[in-house]
């Protein structure tokens, strides 16, 4: 691959990296896989620069890759290594203004997120990036139409979920 081809690889990937840590961050449960997701996702995507035309925004395109590849190892991989979870650690200190309500409610969301099968996993993730649905539906290759309707779906299902 020439030069100019991946300096262009690079800085969009810097620009973009966000985006694919957000994807370890829902479709993993600790750091050292977030960190073989995250390499996972920068080889795929490398290996499919070379095809990227430009059709959309490459931050549509990275999504795309992105969620594909966590989707695709999270199916191959069902086994699940028990770590320990954040909130059974008993030594957390506060500070005494600390109000953590926003905090326990965007862990339960989380929670409540990663339960969801994984096509309704990415339609949520897409949604809370503020992503149009156009852009979601050019995201994971469905309708515009079936975009509205599977968030709908999925929406409720996360009401049940915090509601039971």
């Amino acid at each position: 691959m020439n030069k100019e081809l991946e300096h262009s690889f690079v800085i969009q990937l810097e620009k973009n990296q966000n985006i694919v840590h957000k994807i370890c961050r829902l479709y993993t449960h600790d750091q050292d896989s977030h960190n073989d997701l995250f390499q996972e996702i920068t080889i795929q995507l490398w290996r499919a620069f070379p095809k990227f035309r430009g059709d959309s925004k490459f931050s549509t395109w990275m999504y795309r890759v992105a969620l594909n590849t966590a989707i695709t190892l999270y199916r191959k991989s069902k086994r699940r290594i028990n770590t320990q979870d954040f909130e059974s650690i008993s030594f957390k200190i506060k500070a005494e203004e600390y109000d953590d309500t926003i905090e326990q409610q965007l862990k339960l969301m989380y929670g409540a997120v990663k339960k969801l099968n994984d096509i309704d996993k990415a339609l949520v993730f897409l949604y809370l990036e503020d992503k149009s649905y156009r852009e979601i539906s050019e995201t994971l290759g469905i309708t515009e139409v079936n975009a509205r309707v599977k968030m709908n779906r999925a929406k409720e299902k996360l009401r049940k979920i915090l509601n039971p």
